[in-house]
C-alpha cells in the first residue's frame, strides 16, 4: 500500500520538535514551551478526533456531556458524535469539556502511560493494551503523550481502525446468534404453553372422570342400600306373619333366591370397584408422567437464561461424553432433541426406524452407544421388539418413551439421572428391560 487510508498528524511539526497551537491552523509553538504538558484534544490533528471520541467515550457519556451545550433531545447518537468532532476541532469550551471528560474516564491509563519516558516504552504499553483489550484508555493516553512519534501514532490509528471492522463483524455475528436464540426461546415458550394446556386438559378430564366414577359408586351404594332395606322389610313382614307348615319350602326358596341375588350384586360391585380402581391408578400414572415431562420442559427452558439449576447440572453430568441413539420419532422434534443432548455434552445419533435408513443398521448402531431411546408412539412394532432384544443382548440400556415429544425425552433422561437411579446403576449400566 503506497499511502495509508488516513492522514498522518502533522509530520512536519513532529520532525521539527514543535507542536500545533490552538491559536489557529498552521501556527506552531516550540516543544520546549510546552514543557512536560500532555497534548490537548484541540491540538491533535483533526482527523484523529473522530476515532478518539468514538473509541474513548461511550455514547451515553457523550450525550450527557453534549447536553450541557446543545439540545440533544431530538438528535441521534451519530449527529451528537458529528457535532462533538466539529466542536473538538474548534477548540472552544466543548473541546475543553471533552478533554476533561476523557482524562477523568481514563485516569488510570494516563497514570500508567505517564511513567513511559521514551517511544519504545510507549510502544510496549500500547501492545500490552491491545492484548488486554483495554483500547479506549490506552488510545487516549498514547495520542496525548509528549513522547509520541508519528510512526507510533500511525500504527495506533491503524490498529483502532482495523479493530472497528473486527468489532463490527463480531457484533453482526452476535446479533445473528441473539436473533436465533430469541427465536428458539419463543418456540420453546410456545411449546411449553402447549404442554401446559395439554396437561391442564388431561387433569380436567381426569377430574371429570373421577367425579363421574365416584357418582356411579355412590349411586350403586345407594341402590344396594335400597335393596337391602327392601329385603329387610320383606323379612320383617314374613317374621311378623305366622309361618305355617306348608309355607316353609316357599320361604326357603325365597331366601335362597335373595341370597343368590345379593351374591351376584356383591360380585358385580366388587368387579366394578376393581375396574374403577385400575382405571384410577392408570390415570394417576398418566398425570404423573405428564407432570414429569412438564417439569423437564420448564427446566430446559429456564436453562436458556440460567444454567445453574440442579436438574441442568444433573442432566449435564448424566449426558457428558455419552452416545445416545434415538430411533423413530418425528422429524420436526429431532433437531431440538439433538440440541438438548449436545448442549449437555452428549453425542446424539438418530435412526428413523426403517423409513429411509436401513433396519439392518440398527444392530451396529445399538452396539456402539451408551443408551438407546425409542418413542413407542412413533416407531413400528417390529423395530421396537428387535431393538429391545438387541439391547438386552449387548447390555445397552433401553428406554421406551411415552411419546415422541421433547418433554418426554427430557423427562426420561432426567429420571435416569436421579440419585436413586445412579445409586443402583451409575452411568446407564442397568437395562431398562429388566426394571
Amino acid at each position: 500500500m503506497q499511502k495509508p487510508p488516513f492522514r498522518l498528524a502533522l509530520p512536519a511539526a513532529a520532525t521539527s520538535g514543535a507542536r500545533p497551537s490552538p491559536t489557529g491552523p498552521g501556527k506552531v509553538v516550540a516543544a520546549e514551551a510546552l514543557g512536560t504538558q500532555r497534548t490537548r484534544l484541540a491540538e491533535l490533528d483533526a482527523h484523529l478526533h473522530c476515532s478518539i471520541i468514538g473509541t474513548c467515550l461511550s455514547t451515553a457519556d457523550l450525550r450527557r456531556l453534549m447536553a450541557r451545550f446543545i439540545d440533544v433531545l431530538e438528535m441521534s447518537d451519530l449527529d451528537i458524535h458529528h457535532e462533538a468532532v466539529r466542536q473538538a476541532r474548534l477548540g472552544g469550551p466543548v473541546a475543553k469539556a471533552l478533554h476533561k471528560a476523557l482524562d477523568q474516564t481514563h485516569a488510570q491509563a494516563l497514570q500508567t502511560y505517564a511513567r513511559a519516558k521514551d517511544p519504545k516504552a510507549l510502544a510496549c504499553l500500547w501492545e500490552d493494551g491491545l492484548r488486554a483489550g483495554e483500547i479506549p484508555g490506552a488510545y487516549w493516553a498514547l495520542l496525548t503523550h509528549r513522547e509520541l512519534t508519528p510512526t507510533l501514532r500511525q500504527k495506533a490509528f491503524g490498529d483502532v481502525h482495523m479493530l472497528s471492522h473486527l468489532v463490527g463483524a463480531a457484533h453482526r455475528a452476535d446479533l445473528k446468534r441473539l436473533c436465533a436464540l430469541e427465536h428458539e426461546t419463543v418456540e420453546l415458550a410456545a411449546k411449553l404453553e402447549r404442554e401446559k394446556a395439554r396437561s391442564e386438559e388431561a387433569l380436567g378430564e381426569r377430574d371429570a372422570r373421577i367425579a363421574h366414577l365416584e357418582a356411579q359408586l355412590i349411586q350403586m351404594r345407594a341402590s344396594l342400600a335400597e335393596r337391602d332395606a327392601q329385603i329387610f322389610s320383606l323379612d320383617q313382614s314374613r317374621t311378623l306373619r305366622p309361618v305355617s307348615e306348608g309355607d316353609e319350602p316357599d320361604l326357603i326358596a325365597l331366601h335362597s333366591a335373595r341370597r343368590e341375588r345379593a351374591e351376584r350384586l356383591a360380585e358385580g360391585a366388587k368387579l366394578e370397584a376393581e375396574r374403577l380402581q385400575a382405571e384410577l391408578s392408570h390415570l394417576q400414572d398418566y398425570v404423573r408422567a405428564l407432570a414429569r415431562e412438564l417439569s423437564a420442559a420448564e427446566d430446559q427452558l429456564r436453562s436458556r437464561s440460567a444454567s445453574t439449576s440442579n436438574e441442568n447440572f444433573r442432566l449435564a453430568a448424566q449426558l457428558a461424553g455419552k452416545k445416545i441413539l434415538y430411533v423413530g420419532g418425528r422429524p420436526s422434534s429431532t433437531p431440538a432433541l439433538r440440541d438438548l443432548v449436545e448442549r449437555h455434552g452428549g453425542e446424539f445419533r438418530h435412526h428413523d426406524g426403517g423409513l429411509e435408513d436401513r433396519k439392518g443398521l440398527l444392530a451396529a448402531a445399538a452396539a456402539t452407544v451408551d443408551l438407546v431411546v425409542i418413542p413407542i408412539d412413533c416407531v413400528d412394532h417390529d423395530s421396537a421388539t428387535n431393538l429391545k432384544r438387541l439391547c438386552a443382548r449387548s447390555g445397552v440400556p433401553f428406554v421406551p418413551l411415552r411419546s415422541a415429544s421433547v418433554a418426554s425425552f427430557a423427562a426420561a433422561l432426567t429420571e435416569l439421572g436421579k440419585p436413586d437411579d445412579r445409586e443402583a446403576s451409575p452411568g446407564f449400566s442397568r437395562c431398562i428391560k429388566h426394571s
